[in-house]
């Protein structure tokens, strides 16, 4: 690298609290220098409480419990993989922010021309608009279920989740990351006790779990989407392409001496431990999705093709069997509801580090969620009068969605592989040959795997 090059990325460092965003949270949590282990993990943890939820969004939902419903305990393959993935993905994300001060936004745009950058932004902003889009979704079909607004209110209800995230930002980064993981722990309890109740083969539940070609798979029964699409469609809800643009700014938000490699390391070790358990209760909450899809819907799947659907059959004894009860129904609605405002929270936060990072534009923080916000509503809103509120629709939408984001992740996946694993850039943090390799033959795959479902695609419809 030559002289003008370290000066520029030395600047890049040095100067970064000027253009950072969220640079009002940025470096705004204390963390111990000294303490037990779990003290320290303590202090850091939250940011991957943050990032989890975009784990278990009611896109995942749709996916999961569809993938139950339809291929049994066969697609459990790639949630386990996809969390694998996750895990190494949102670790380069995070190591990035804490090392370059710099989110994954602000590295693409810095290091592209501007027609590059320009075009990242483009489907950064798409792959975004495709994530609210199913929190819209899923939160307006949970209000419906469980007070029964017409759809169209319920929509123009999460408008006001807006208004929710700027109250939230008025008592600290540190009280978001605790409502954040309430909601997690109110999900897990809620499914966990669903898939209890469910009682699952364990044979054929665990079996599940090793890979089978079956699930990418172009053909499937008549009626049901190709165990391809639905794979993907799993992963674009799991591996989200907003998160690692989200990880590597809010990993910022512990203070961290940077004239001290060892604290750098270990800030660096703490956000790996905390972004692993999080990421880790994000794959269990997952699999009981897919365990619940299963174990009561098998074979039923055209049954509970909606949220309504499933909603309505925890509470049929026809479907769900003798466990079915009102109570369990209702119990689906709220998580379905904490799902949704938890996604809305990371989201929102998501698009103000996109704009920034990429355009360099500082506009009111309202003022940019309720742009992100208002983006996604649009064609939610358009879909809902169309078809006048029907379920299958929106879900079909939200579907659709999921997999987009598939096709997105590796454009977000490419820069962020080829800055971690530069030794120009990362220094000692670089990453091992071992991740470099495993982390381009995953974005080999799974772009050889959208294309040739985009060709799919393209070849039915001329067909």
């Amino acid at each position: 690298m030559d002289n003008s090059k370290k000066t520029q990325d030395h600047h890049i460092v040095q100067d970064a609290t000027d253009t950072l965003s969220l640079s009002d949270v940025n470096g705004s949590i204390e963390a111990p220098k000294d303490g037990s282990f779990w003290r320290k993990l303590l202090a850091f943890s939250g940011p991957g409480a943050l990032v989890a939820v975009g784990y278990m969004d009611p896109g995942n939902w749709v996916t999961s419990v569809g993938g139950g419903a339809q291929y049994h305990y066969v697609m459990l393959s790639i949630v386990l993989i996809s969390s694998l993935v996750a895990m190494m993905l949102q670790y380069m994300a995070g190591k990035l922010g804490i090392v370059r001060q710099e989110d994954l936004a602000q590295a693409t745009r810095d290091r592209t021309n501007k027609p590059g950058g320009i075009a990242l932004w483009i489907m950064t902003e798409l792959a975004l608009m495709a994530t609210d889009i199913a929190e819209v979704i899923g939160g307006a079909i949970a209000l419906h279920l469980l007070f029964g607004w017409s759809m169209i209110a319920s929509v123009l209800t999460t408008a006001f989740d807006v208004v929710l995230l700027l109250i939230l930002m008025k008592f600290g980064f540190r009280k978001i990351e605790a409502i954040v993981m309430t909601l997690i722990i109110t999900i897990l309890v809620i499914f966990g006790y669903l898939v209890i109740l469910s009682n699952p083969n364990l044979v054929d539940l665990f079996g599940g779990y090793l890979p089978q070609l079956q699930a990418v798979s172009t053909h499937g029964p008549k009626g049901v989407d190709s165990p391809l699409l639905m794979s993907l469609g799993i992963i674009g809800a799991t591996v989200m392409p907003h998160n690692l643009y989200l990880h590597s700014s809010i990993s910022q938000t512990r203070k961290v001496d940077r004239k001290d490699k060892g604290a750098v390391k270990e800030a660096v070790r703490f956000m790996t431990w905390d972004s692993n358990i999080q990421l880790s209760l994000a794959f269990v909450i997952n699999s009981f999705l897919l365990i619940l899809g299963a174990s009561l819907f098998f074979g039923q799947a055209d049954s509970v093709g909606t949220f309504g659907d499933m909603y309505n059959a925890l509470g049929n004894t026809s479907i769900a069997g003798a466990i079915a009860s009102p109570v369990l129904s209702t119990l689906f609605a709220v998580a379905l509801l904490a799902s949704g405002q938890n996604s809305t929270i990371t989201g929102t936060l998501t698009g103000e580090i996109i704009m920034e990072g990429f355009l360099h534009m500082r506009i009111p923080m309202w003022l940019r969620r309720v742009v992100t916000r208002g983006l996604a509503l649009i064609p939610v809103i358009g879909f809902t009068l169309y078809y006048g509120g029907q379920e299958g629709e929106l879900d079909k939408l939200l579907l659709n969605s999921q997999v987009f984001l598939s096709v997105a992740l590796p454009f977000a996946m490419a820069p962020l592989i080829m800055f971690t694993s530069s030794k120009k850039i990362m220094g000692e943090f670089v990453n091992p040959k071992w991740m470099i390799i495993l982390g381009w033959l995953t974005f080999i795959v799974l772009t050889g795997l959208n294309i040739k479902l985009i060709v799919d695609m393209v070849t039915g419809w001329l067909g």
